[in-house]
């Protein structure tokens, strides 16, 4: 689904090239749920702008369901998004003048797929807020208008979904209803899922974790919990 080859991003700053990515290469399967940790400034937003395609490298490969981003110019780019990549933002990104079920239903109707309002309806209804169809952004909780950018983002049937700090401007109680919803809908979807997260329970509920350090992969590994859950398929199946 998603394959790096030494992937590389510099800027200019002040006259001096400024190195945020260093030789990333990496590998993510169909199915796949991949959290991606590290401090503040360690690459990891700068990463997922490049394996979406928002962002071109400075040098390197990043492909995506087999599409080379790296090649493609921005219209090219948004076209392999709009058809397999949805996105789950920190700050929600709702549009303001767009009722929740027109939110949802607007990733639907630019895929011109069949009963935009039915399935926005069934989505938003998944997500607990069957009572909020007509509400506006700004008539929405924090955690409700989360959740709304989740139904839309699983609304087109992504093949991969891009999270980025997906509970980071959610409360505990709030953050993890959000999780909860991220992954079962991700699981009931088949869709692979990317997320980058400073939250250490959302990281390890993914079955790997890449850790990025001054913009280099430092480890990327099986995170402990699916590592448990392997162990526990293996001694059943002796």
């Amino acid at each position: 689904m998603l394959r790096t080859h030494e992937l590389t991003k510099t800027v200019n700053s002040q006259g001096h090239d400024l190195t945020i990515l260093s030789d990333v290469s990496l590998t993510v399967n169909e199915q796949d749920t991949v959290a991606i940790v590290g401090v503040s400034g360690s690459g990891k937003s700068t990463l997922l702008s490049l394996l979406a395609g928002l962002d071109l490298p400075s040098g390197g490969e990043v492909h995506l369901a087999d599409e080379p981003l790296h090649q493609l110019d921005e219209d090219q780019r948004a076209a392999v998004r709009a058809q397999h990549v949805g996105f789950v933002f920190q700050s929600f990104h709702l549009l303001p003048g767009l009722s929740a079920l027109e939110n949802v239903m607007l990733p639907i109707e630019l895929k011109e797929q069949d009963r935009p309002k039915e399935r926005a309806t069934e989505l938003l209804e998944k997500v607990g807020l069957k009572d909020r169809l007509q509400h506006y952004p700004n008539q929405l909780s924090g955690g409700e208008q989360q959740r709304v950018a989740i139904a839309r983002a699983f609304a087109s049937e992504p093949k991969i979904l891009f999270a980025d700090e997906p509970t980071g401007n959610l409360d505990t109680k709030n953050g993890d209803k959000v999780s909860d919803l991220l992954f079962d809908l991700n699981k009931q979807l088949g869709t692979t899922l990317v997320l980058v997260t400073h939250d250490d329970r959302l990281a390890e509920r993914c079955q790997r974790i890449i850790r990025l350090e001054g913009g280099k992969v430092v480890a990327d590994n099986a995170s402990e919990a699916f590592q448990r859950e392997a162990l526990q398929e293996q001694a059943a199946e002796q």
